[in-house]
């Protein structure tokens, strides 16, 4: 330090203040060449990647989805017909019954007795109808000879003809007498499911009126009641009449699907079967019916579902994935990105579509890039910020594309390093 001390008095003050400046300066000329390389010597920031779709048009179903409540084809009430008391259930609650199967068994007691009496009653009058047939054979040979009066001939004669007519009263009777002991047995009029026993052994049914029994509904095929706006139903007509759609294949619907609860599809197809002829006064709306397979008896009668109705096709129509739109109360809105990059927003009118798509009706041409990916990217963006356009991929297919062959993620080799998390 002494030697240094000395040193540095050697020189004048001059020197030591212009060798500090030449110092300074090349510190700072060292400092501006190395702020460049610290950005990579370009500076700018590569355009961000979105997924987009390119608009293409074609024939596509016209989908609306309305609700509705699941129905039985058939509904029958079993009924006691015949009056007394009820002895017997003949079926298990909730099965499967078949049409004629026995199912509540009635004393008929009262029925055998008024049967045998009416079987006795028919065999007198045939035993009569024998009587007066004979006298009026024996005096008709009689009167042609003037042994018996034409009058006592014509008596005869009409006592023959009417016992002829009690045998037809009695017949009568004893067939009414034969349906009574049948209505003793309680049958299931139609084939179906039967639900829980409305009464009980040792109850008296059939006393002044038809006591309801229990109530059987046929489930295969199931009916689905809905309704849609009347305006809604003459806006279809009138684009009908105009050619702006047409009719889909196979009628007035080509196909009736059903959404359960759960949002879940039902697998089988249904068809409409009408469209009521009137319109509802106090809703405005108009009730359709379709029939729907329910072999498994999945569905059930009184569920509420949904139900995807295509009505109409239209032609050269562009449809782009439900992602890609936005809906708000002001509308639906959709951002196209151009060929220079540029993301801009459209106004569009949209329609339910098939397959998780939207069918766009106005609003959107042919070969337009529509953005269906990458939203967020661009909330980090500036305004204004271009993009780069890639193809997107659902993400179905895109997590398919990038698992190896065998479904399992591909392991490093014995002398290549594990990929740094």
């Amino acid at each position: 330090m002494p030697v240094l001390h000395e040193v540095s008095r050697s020189f004048p003050f001059s020197a030591r203040v212009a060798a500090v400046a030449l110092a300074a300066l090349a510190l700072t000329a060292c400092g501006k060449g190395e702020a460049p390389a610290a950005h990579g010597g370009g500076g700018k920031m590569p355009a961000p990647e979105v997924g987009v779709v390119v608009a293409t048009p074609g024939d596509v179903g016209l989908l609306v989805e309305l609700p509705g409540r699941l129905e039985a084809s058939r509904v029958s009430e079993v009924r006691a017909r015949a009056a007394g008391i009820l002895q017997k259930r003949l079926f298990r609650e909730g099965s499967d019954v078949k049409a004629g199967q026995p199912l509540f068994s009635i004393d008929a007691s009262p029925y055998e007795a008024t049967l045998r009496s009416a079987e006795a009653s028919l065999a007198r009058a045939e035993a009569n109808v024998v009587q007066t047939k004979a006298l009026a054979e024996r005096y008709k040979p009689l009167v042609e000879a003037n042994a018996v009066s034409k009058q006592e001939y014509a008596n005869a004669v009409a006592s023959w003809k009417q016992a002829e007519a009690d045998v037809g009263v009695a017949r009568a009777s004893l067939t009414t007498a034969r349906i009574n002991l049948g209505y003793a047995t309680v049958t299931a009029p139609i084939s179906g499911r039967i639900g829980r026993a409305l009464v009980t052994e040792g109850a008296l049914v059939g006393q002044g009126e038809a006591t309801q029994l229990a109530v059987i509904q046929q489930i295969n095929p199931m009916y689905v009641n809905f309704t849609q706006s009347a305006n809604d139903v003459m806006r279809l007509r009138r684009a009908l009449d105009a050619g702006l759609f047409k009719r889909a294949a196979g009628g007035e619907a080509a196909s009736v699907r059903i959404v359960l609860e759960d949002g879940t599809e039902y697998p089988q197809e249904g068809k409409l079967l009408f469209s009521d002829l009137t319109v509802d006064a106090t809703t405005g709306q108009i009730t359709l019916r379709a029939e729907v397979p329910n072999a498994n008896g999945n569905l059930l009668p009184g569920l509420y579902v949904r139900v995807r109705l295509e009505q109409a096709q239209l032609t050269n129509a562009i449809t782009v994935p439900q992602q890609a739109v936005t809906r708000t109360q002001q509308g639906d809105t959709l951002m196209v990105v151009d060929a220079e990059g540029k993301v801009s927003t459209r106004n569009v009118k949209i329609s339910a579509g098939q397959n998780n798509r939207w069918v766009v009706l106005d609003g959107l041409k042919a070969g337009e890039q529509v953005m269906v990916d990458g939203f967020q990217k661009l909330q980090m963006m500036p305004p204004g910020t271009p993009v780069k356009a890639v193809p997107w991929q659902p993400a179905a297919a895109a997590s398919a594309a990038a698992a190896p062959a065998g479904g399992a993620p591909a392991k490093p080799a014995a002398n290549e390093p594990a990929a740094k998390q």
